[in-house]
């Protein structure tokens, strides 16, 4: 029998009153509240990155229908407004934390709206949510050299090493954009899986550094939600995205191209 593909589900920002730099990606309370009953009144059971992955590489056990709950960035909401609604459901999760995004001795201060502190994401470990790497300070990934790709992924699991005692297993792309050799250097910086955006169902045969989710947005009300948990109307609700992501993956390449002979002229 077919191994079942599993819902990953992508949120970013958890709040009341977004800013216009993630209100189209921020999910308000009363609403992430409501998806998560629907959560389990489905009978979906939330595991975490590493122990989806773990499970389709090692054959170790899977609840039937299992689910991921992920967070991108790391906005204060998610310690405000999630923890609380999961903990009583008593559902894990996984967040992915820009590092240089997070407010103490490693900001940048390249946060896009009200950011999480180390006490938070510290308690939020505590409270069960993975915590993985989304590199440094949040750059497109494919457009940096090598070096700078590195410094990126072992800068960024370096300070979440530091300040929770133990080195993150999970990646997730900025921008949800990789190629091979984005994948190759997340490998060789240590960590053991990868989620893109991809707006599919999650499979085994995707490989665990790219794995894909879906994303939820403030737009996304209980029925689409549900779709979006069984599998159903994923292409036609995406359609625009993909179309937009392959055209801009495609202007990325051209790009990479005509710098690269740039460079070789001087």
């Amino acid at each position: 029998m077919a191994e079942a593909p599993v819902p990953i589900l992508m949120y970013h920002s958890v709040a009341t009153a977004p800013n216009d730099a993630t209100r189209a990606l921020s999910v308000a309370p009363e609403a992430f509240a409501e998806q998560m009953a629907l959560v389990g009144d489905l009978g979906l059971t939330p595991v975490d990155t590493a122990d989806l992955a773990a499970g389709w590489r090692d054959g170790g056990p899977l609840p039937d229908r299992p689910v991921l709950i992920t967070f991108d960035d790391g906005y204060e909401g998610v310690h405000r407004h999630a923890l609380p609604v999961l903990a009583k459901h008593g559902f894990v999760s996984t967040l992915f934390v820009s590092t240089g995004w997070i407010r103490g001795a490693y900001d940048t201060g390249g946060g896009l709206d009200a950011m999480l502190d180390w006490d938070q994401v510290r308690e939020l470990a505590g409270a069960g949510c993975e915590i993985g790497g989304h590199s440094h300070t949040h750059p497109q990934l494919d457009q940096l050299d090598d070096d700078r790709l590195r410094t990126e992924l072992v800068r960024s699991r370096e300070i979440v090493t530091d300040e929770l005692g133990a080195p993150p297993a999970s990646f997730a792309y900025p921008y949800g954009y990789s190629s091979r050799r984005v994948r190759q250097a997340v490998r060789a910086a240590g960590y053991t899986q990868a989620l893109a955006v991809g707006n599919g169902l999650a499979r085994r045969r995707q490989g665990p550094f790219a794995l894909q989710r879906v994303t939820v947005r403030r737009s996304t009300d209980a029925a689409e939600f549900v779709r979006l948990l069984e599998g159903r109307s994923i292409a036609r609700n995406f359609a625009r995205d993909r179309a937009l992501t392959k055209g801009y993956a495609v202007l990325r390449r051209a790009r990479q191209v005509r710098r690269k002979a740039i460079r070789s002229r001087v």
